[in-house]
C-alpha cells in the first residue's frame, strides 16, 4: 500500500475522531515534510473533505473554502513551480499546507460541533470510509492486508519470514538469532479483529482500533519487547532467559509465560490489565517506578489522571469476551460504552443526552448486532435513538 493511501486513510480516521495520538503525530510529521506523491489528494479532494465535517452554515463554509484556496494559491505563487496541465490543480506543496489548515479546522469544529448540528438532523452527513488492516515494516513500507486468503511475508532480501493465513499473521522462528532487531507494526481498524503469532511462538489477539509494534525476530539475549495501543489478549511463550515485556500507556508489564488481557486505548482514561494464567509484574507511572504483581483472576486498573492503581478480583471471561465478538460493560460510564460500541461496530455515535454521559452501567452481550444492543438500552433504560444510516446513530435527548 502506497504511503499516500496510508495518509488518506489517516485523514478519514482523523475527521471521525478515531486517530490515536501516534497517528495524529504521523499526520502532522508527514505534512511538515511536504513530500507528497502523485497518488495523494488534490486541492479539490481536500475541499470535498470539508463535507465530511458536520455541516456548517453557508457563510462559514465558504469563508473556510476561500481561505484554503487563497493559502494554496499563495504558496503556489511563492514556490513558482511549473503548473500542471489541468489549471485547476495546485502544487502538492500547497496541498500539504491546505491539509494542515484542514486539520486545524477539524479540531476547531470538533471542539464546538454542537454549534453546527441542525436540530432537524437532516444536515449531518455520514462518513463512509473504507478501512484497512495495515502492516508497516521496519523500513517504513506499508502493506494492506485482507481478512481472506494467504500471503507470504518477505524480508528485504526476499526470504520468507512468515505468512498470513486468513485473519492471522504467523512469523517463522528464526533459524539463527541475531543482535539486530527489526520492528513491524500492525494496525487494526474499527470493526475488525486480527491475530499475530510472533517469532517466539507467543500469540497476540488484537481488538478493533489497536496497533502492535513487535520484533520480526527477537534478540538472542535480553528482553522480548513489544508496544501496544488499544486492546489485546496475550498468550506468551515462556522463556526464562528472555522475559517478555509489554509497554503501553504509563504501564509496563513483565512476564515469563502467561495469559492476560490489556486495554489501553489512547482516548481512554483508564488502562486495564486482567490476568488469566501465570503471573505478571506491573510497573506504572512516568518513570515506571511503582509496581504490583498480579495473580490469576485479578484486574489491575490504572487511572491515568492521578496514576492510582487498583487491584480487584474479577470474572476474567467478562474481559475477554470480545475475542468471540462479545461486548461487556462493567461499571463504566455511558460515554465509555459508546466508545466501545464505536470501535466494535465501526460506527459514529453522537450523544445528544449529556445528562446520560456520566451514568454507569453493567451489561454483557454475546456476538450481537448493534440494533439489539441499542434496543436493550431502549427497553431497559428508556434510551431514545435515531439511525441516520448504517454508520451514524444519534442518541436523542430525553424530553
Amino acid at each position: 500500500m502506497k504511503q499516500g493511501q496510508r495518509i488518506k486513510h489517516l485523514i478519514n480516521k482523523f475527521v471521525q475522531n478515531k486517530c490515536s495520538p501516534e497517528e495524529v503525530e504521523e499526520l502532522v510529521a508527514y505534512f511538515k515534510k511536504e513530500e507528497l506523491t502523485e497518488d495523494f489528494l488534490q486541492v479539490e479532494e481536500v475541499l470535498e473533505n470539508l463535507d465530511i465535517i458536520p455541516k456548517l452554515d453557508k457563510n462559514t463554509y465558504h469563508r473556510i473554502q476561500d481561505q484554503i484556496l487563497s493559502k494554496a494559491e499563495m504558496i503556489e505563487n511563492k514556490t513558482k513551480r511549473k503548473p500542471y496541465k489541468n489549471k485547476n490543480l495546485l502544487s502538492y506543496t500547497a496541498v500539504a499546507a491546505v491539509l494542515i489548515g484542514l486539520m486545524v479546522s477539524v479540531i476547531y469544529f470538533r471542539s464546538f460541533k454542537e454549534r453546527f448540528y441542525n436540530d432537524s438532523q437532516e444536515n449531518y452527513k455520514a462518513i463512509a470510509v473504507k478501512e484497512y488492516i495495515l502492516l508497516e515494516t521496519d523500513d517504513g513500507k506499508l502493506q494492506e492486508l485482507s481478512e481472506q486468503g494467504n500471503l507470504d511475508l518477505l524480508d528485504k532480501k526476499g526470504n520468507i519470514i512468515g505468512g498470513k493465513k486468513g485473519n492471522k499473521l504467523v512469523y517463522k522462528k528464526a533459524e539463527a538469532l541475531t543482535e539486530k532487531v527489526n520492528y513491524n507494526t500492525i494496525r487494526i481498524p474499527y470493526g475488525k479483529r486480527f491475530e499475530v503469532q510472533l517469532s517466539d511462538g507467543s500469540q497476540v489477539f488484537l481488538n478493533a482500533g489497536s496497533s502492535l509494534k513487535y520484533p520480526v525476530n527477537f534478540p538472542k539475549t535480553g528482553k522480548r519487547e513489544v508496544t501496544l495501543t488499544g486492546e489485546a489478549f496475550f498468550k506468551v511463550t515462556e522463556d526464562k532467559e528472555r522475559p517478555f515485556v509489554l509497554t503501553t500507556k504509563n504501564i509496563q508489564i513483565g512476564v515469563l509465560g502467561t495469559e492476560f488481557n490489556v486495554t489501553a486505548y489512547g482516548e481512554d482514561s483508564i488502562t486495564n490489565v486482567v490476568l488469566v494464567e501465570g503471573s505478571v509484574k506491573l510497573k506504572t507511572g512516568q518513570n515506571l517506578q511503582n509496581g504490583a504483581i498480579l495473580k490469576p483472576g485479578q484486574l489491575a486498573s490504572l487511572e491515568l489522571n492521578n496514576n492510582s492503581l487498583h487491584i480487584s478480583e474479577v470474572d476474567t471471561e467478562i474481559y475477554t469476551s470480545w475475542m468471540q465478538g462479545g461486548l461487556a460493560f462493567v461499571e463504566i460510564t455511558f460515554e465509555d460504552i459508546l466508545k466501545k460500541m464505536e470501535r466494535h461496530y465501526n460506527v459514529k455515535i453522537i450523544n445528544e443526552d449529556k445528562n446520560l454521559a456520566k451514568e454507569k452501567f453493567n451489561a454483557k452481550f454475546a456476538d450481537e448486532p448493534l440494533d439489539r444492543i441499542l434496543n436493550y438500552f431502549k427497553e431497559t433504560y428508556g434510551l431514545e435513538f435515531t439511525k441516520e444510516n448504517q454508520r451514524t446513530i444519534i442518541i436523542n435527548q430525553k424530553t
